[in-house]
């Protein structure tokens, strides 16, 4: 039962080492006391375990044969069902007397101090929601598995680790369980990045920054309540990136905070990462998010209609795009976008006949550099015919810079590429020297400017007519 401390001199006194009651402990003897129990449980426990859960609390008063602390509200389930053992047999060592250790609600929740706010790439963060996940036969349990842990973070499946080709939601849910995070436990440091980013973030944090930057790297990804890595396939061949996520990854755990991983396959299949972070990553539930099949397609597309406001009078047209675009929801919202512009050049609204004609359209380009002897073209192709359309530097396309000719032109390439190839998000943001959420957001960027004539729209078909051009003799 959870109470408050009652006043000093109440309830049948009990007697301290020192031979005084403990309602004659004064507060400043009981920060004294708390202060040597936490030090004993520094040396117990791991750091991280200790700065989440321990640290925070505070004494507040004794009554009876109980000590009371009190701190942040988060802290409060996991110390009683993990540490509160340990830290009354530390207290007893100081007060014999004591029995037990419990919360009290009498005080305010004290912030922890330095705790970071959570971490979520502003792109991601809008758009990505449990409630906005089309769930069908192929995502279902990944769905329910995404939500679990949202609701009972390091308690339901821990890690997570959900594997599948690109293009099929993976992202979706990793961002989905970090805004739900953000929202019903704003107390929780949450975390989100791409295996990339994390091992340009430690390079950095070698090189440049000095003894003092790679202990600011550990307390970025080591101090947090959950974190979230997409393509953790990334770290395969990287020894020393591994063994810094191997060390982080213990210390989560050992802390009990929530790992949520993704990859392009399951974790027995990086044959080039080590058999130690393959087996943790293993440790809780693994589960394949699967193609979306035929009824998943059309709700997706149904969906996608409604949001960008596309009028789509007939079920059957749907169903037409979807049954031509099976590959992954990335290539089923190109076709829509193809047909939606199709329909607009015309003057028509979108029908069975106009579908064929608009994909097959897309289809004869592919037949073409296909006898061309360019099936596919590769990111290198791209990015110049990108630079040949919008008149600028190759060079300028990759560099830092940030002037917004060179952004546009950026983000028109990644999302011909995306549309064009099968180079996950990963693959494509190594090509411009960028990382996987960047990719993501100049994908949406250009898909919000795509009306038909204007200029994003004239670049766009202009880069697709460079690439379907045969190429030049050598």
């Amino acid at each position: 039962m959870i109470g408050r401390p009652a006043p000093v001199g109440a309830g049948v006194p009990t007697r301290t080492r020192t031979g005084r009651t403990l309602q004659e402990q004064s507060s400043q003897d009981l920060a004294t006391v708390w202060d040597d129990v936490r030090e004993e449980l520094r040396g117990a426990i791991p750091a991280s375990a200790f700065e989440s859960w321990l640290e925070p609390l505070h004494p507040v008063g004794l009554q009876g044969t109980r000590l009371y602390v009190a701190g942040p509200d988060r802290v409060r389930d996991w110390f009683e069902r993990r540490y509160v053992s340990l830290a009354v047999a530390a207290a007893r060592k100081r007060i014999p007397a004591i029995t037990e250790i419990v919360f009290s609600d009498a005080t305010e929740p004290v912030a922890e101090p330095g705790a970071a706010k959570s971490r979520i790439p502003a792109a991601l963060e809008r758009d990505l929601e449990f409630d906005r996940f089309v769930i069908g036969k192929g995502n279902r349990f990944a769905h329910a598995s995404a939500l679990a842990v949202a609701e009972l973070p390091g308690e339901a499946y821990n890690p997570l680790f959900l594997y599948g080709e690109p293009g099929l939601g993976k992202t979706h849910l990793l961002v989905a369980i970090a805004n739900y995070l953000r929202r019903q436990r704003p107390d929780m440091t949450v975390v989100y990045t791409t295996a990339e980013r994390f091992t340009s973030e430690f390079v950095s944090s070698l090189r440049g920054e000095g003894a003092g930057g790679a202990e600011r790297f550990k307390r970025r990804y080591r101090n947090v309540g959950a974190l979230l890595i997409d393509d953790v396939q990334f770290l395969e061949n990287k020894p020393r990136t591994e063994d810094e996520f191997f060390h982080t990854f213990n210390e989560l755990y050992a802390a009990g905070s929530q790992i949520v991983l993704s990859s392009d396959r399951p974790p027995e299949a990086m044959g080039r990462l080590t058999e130690r972070l393959r087996d943790r990553f293993a440790w809780g539930l693994t589960v394949q998010v699967q193609g979306p099949d035929l009824p998943t397609r059309v709700a997706l597309l149904r969906r996608l209609a409604s949001e960008r406001a596309i009028a789509v009078p007939d079920t059957e047209v749907l169903q037409q795009i979807a049954i031509a675009a099976p590959a992954n929801l990335r290539k089923l919202e190109g076709a829509l976008t193809r047909v939606a512009a199709f329909a607009s050049l015309l003057g028509e609204a979108p029908t069975p006949e106009l579908v064929g004609e608009a994909l097959a359209a897309g289809q004869d380009t592919t037949a073409r550099a296909a006898a061309a002897g360019a099936a596919e073209p590769d990111l290198d192709l791209i990015q110049q015919a990108t630079c040949d359309v919008l008149h600028i530097a190759r060079a300028d396309l990759c560099s830092p810079r940030r002037a917004p000719n060179l952004v546009r032109a950026r983000q028109l390439a990644m999302y011909v590429a995306r549309n064009t190839t099968d180079l996950s998000l990963a693959e494509i943001a190594r090509g411009f020297d960028r990382d996987h959420s960047t990719v993501l957001h100049s994908i949406r960027s250009i898909e919000k400017q795509l009306e038909p004539g204007s200029d994003i729209h004239r670049a766009l078909e202009a880069v697709h007519e460079r690439l379907r051009m045969p190429p030049k003799a050598a």
